[in-house]
C-alpha cells in the first residue's frame, strides 16, 4: 500500500470518536490491519468484544475522510513526521504501554529512542527553590547525555527545557494540543529555540485541537511512558504532576520527587509521593544515578571497552555491530528489519553479543554497541 494511503487510514482511526489506543489496537488486531478496520462491515465490527453499535457506526462514517485530507495537507505543509505504533522509529518505551497512542505527530530532530530519557514535571507556580533544584538535577545528569522530556507548560516544564538547552542536551516538549499552535503562547520563543537546537515537539492530537483541560492528562501518559525516570521537582498535593507520577508508576517507571519543607505548598505533593513510597527521594542527581544504576553501568561500559580487543565476532554478529555503530541506539524491531535475518535469529545473535559484552540491552528493547568495530 502507498504510504499516503496507509497514513490516510491511520489518521482516520485516530479521529474516530471514543476510540483510544487500547480500542484502536484491538480493532487493528481483529481486522488484520488499519486499512481492514475501514473495509470491514459494520455488522462484523459490532461482533468485536468491546466495540458495540456506536463505535461501529463511527468507524463506518465516511465523513471522517474529508477531515483526513485536510490533516494530510497540514502535515505535508509543515514538515511533520507521523509515527505509527508499529513503525521502527516510534518511541520504543511507549510502544509497550497498552494505552499508548497509535499515532504521534512529531516536529524536530531529537532522538525519541535515546539511550536515557528523563522526564521532569511539576507545578506551573515554580518557586526559587524549585528553580534551583531543577537546575542542579538537570546539570547533574548532563554527563549521561539524556533526552529531557517535559510538557512545555509554565513553571517547572519551561525551566527544565531551558536548563537542558543551556547544557546542550536534547529536549522535547509533549503537547496537549495540535502542532498548529503553542500553548501557552508566551512559550513560543522557547519552542522555537528547542527546534533550532536539536530538540522537538511531540503530540498525539491532530491540528486544530485546542488545549482543553481534559487533553493534558492524556498528554501526561506520553511523558510517563517515554521516560526511564520521571522527576517531580515541585508539586501541590493535587494536579497534573501527581497524575503523571501515578501513571508512571503503573508503567513501572522509576519515579523521583524532590523533598521540601512540610509548610511549603509546592513541596507537599513531592513529600506525599515519598512518604507513600510512590517516589524515590531525590535530593541531588546522585540519588537518581544511584537508583537507576547509571554510574555502575558507566563503569561496566568502561570495563567492556578495555576488554574490546578480546571480543571476536562472527559474520552475522558483525552485521548487527555495524548497524549499531551507525546509530546511537537501535530497537529490536529496527534490527530485525535492517538485518533481514528474522526474529529468532536476530534475537539469538543479540543474546550472544550481550554475553560477549559487545552490546548493552537497554530499557524498551533498545540496544547499544559497547565495543569498537
Amino acid at each position: 500500500m502507498h504510504e499516503d494511503d496507509l497514513l490516510k487510514y491511520q489518521l482516520a482511526l485516530t479521529m474516530v470518536p471514543k476510540v483510544g489506543g487500547i480500542t484502536a489496537k484491538k480493532l487493528i488486531a481483529y481486522c488484520g490491519g488499519v486499512e481492514g478496520v475501514f473495509l470491514e462491515k459494520k455488522k462484523t465490527l459490532m461482533k468485536i468484544p468491546g466495540i458495540g453499535a456506536n463505535i461501529a457506526a463511527a468507524v463506518s462514517d465516511r465523513e471522517i475522510f474529508s477531515r483526513v485530507e485536510k490533516e494530510m495537507e497540514f502535515i505535508k505543509k509543515n514538515g511533520i513526521v507521523t509515527l505509527f505504533y508499529t513503525d521502527v522509529n516510534y518511541p520504543g518505551r511507549l510502544k509497550h504501554c497498552d494505552d499508548g497512542p497509535i499515532l504521534l505527530f512529531y516536529k524536530g530532530t531529537a532522538n525519541l529512542n535515546k539511550q536515557k530519557i528523563i522526564a521532569v514535571v511539576g507545578t506551573r507556580s515554580i518557586t526559587e527553590y524549585g528553580k534551583q533544584k531543577c537546575k542542579e538535577i538537570v546539570e547533574g545528569v548532563k554527563k549521561f547525555d539524556p533526552l529531557i522530556l517535559s510538557g512545555l507548560a509554565y513553571g517547572v516544564d519551561a525551566r527544565a527545557h531551558k536548563i537542558a538547552l543551556d547544557n546542550t542536551l536534547q529536549t522535547v516538549g509533549v503537547l496537549g494540543h495540535g502542532l498548529d499552535r503553542i500553548y501557552p503562547p508566551l512559550n513560543k520563543p522557547l519552542a522555537e529555540r528547542m527546534l533550532d537546537n536539536n530538540g522537538g515537539l511531540l503530540s498525539d492530537f491532530v491540528s486544530n485541537t485546542i488545549p482543553d483541560r481534559e487533553n493534558f492528562p492524556k498528554r501526561n501518559r506520553i511523558i510517563a511512558g517515554m521516560a526511564d525516570a520521571l522527576i517531580v521537582v515541585e508539586a501541590a498535593k493535587t494536579g497534573g504532576a501527581l497524575i503523571t507520577a501515578n501513571i508512571a508508576n503503573t508503567y513501572n517507571r522509576d519515579v523521583f520527587a524532590v523533598p521540601g519543607r512540610t509548610s511549603d505548598l509546592y513541596s507537599q505533593g513531592c513529600n506525599f509521593l515519598i512518604k507513600t513510597h510512590k517516589a524515590h527521594l531525590a535530593e541531588t542527581a546522585k540519588d537518581i544515578e544511584y537508583v537507576m544504576g547509571w554510574e555502575e553501568e558507566n563503569q561496566k561500559s568502561k570495563k567492556h571497552q578495555q576488554q574490546q580487543l578480546f571480543v571476536e565476532l562472527d559474520e552475522q554478529e558483525k552485521i548487527i555491530a555495524d548497524i549499531l555503530k551507525e546509530n546511537e541506539t537501535c530497537s529490536f524491531d529496527f534490527l530485525v528489519q535492517k538485518t533481514g535475518l528474522g526474529f529468532s535469529k536476530t534475537s539469538s545473535l543479540l543474546l550472544n553479543l550481550e554475553f560477549k559484552g559487545a552490546i548493552a540491552n537497554l530499557p524498551g528493547k533498545m540496544f547499544k554497541l559497547l565495543i569498537s568495530v
